[in-house]
């Protein structure tokens, strides 16, 4: 081999290299959907909260029915960062609604069946 050879081979392997680290950089994390760490369900109270992505309460425990407390109970939003499971969601009506994985519901106007009571995470996307 030559001494040039080696060296147009080296300018090309480093070249391979550089377009190789370019194309397959990682982007930056994305931040959490309107501040809704993974895997919460979260609400928020006012729209302030939703707009400024400051959940006032976040729920992520799998399969029981959970009381919603005075952070989420009359909550404006409800978004569901995670991602294969869907949360129920119970009104004071007894009616019920799934929130699919990575949505959000707007409660607000008050919701037909008034305000959410209460919540059950499941292990299924569709409730």
């Amino acid at each position: 081999m030559t001494k040039a050879w080696m060296v147009r081979a080296a300018v090309a392997m480093a070249g391979t290299v550089i377009a190789g680290s370019l194309t397959g950089a990682q982007p930056a994390a994305a931040a959490d959907p309107h501040g809704c760490a993974w895997p919460r369900v979260c609400f928020y109270l006012y729209e302030s909260n939703w707009n400024a992505n400051a959940p006032t309460a976040a729920y992520q425990d799998l399969g029981s029915w959970q009381t919603l407390g005075s952070k989420s109970r009359s909550a404006e939003h409800v978004y569901n960062s995670r991602d294969n499971d869907g949360a129920r969601l119970r009104f004071e009506d007894g009616s019920e609604r799934c929130l699919t994985p990575n949505s959000a519901f707007d409660l607000q106007p008050v919701y037909q069946g008034g305000a959410v009571t209460q919540i059950k995470i499941m292990d299924s996307p569709n409730c």
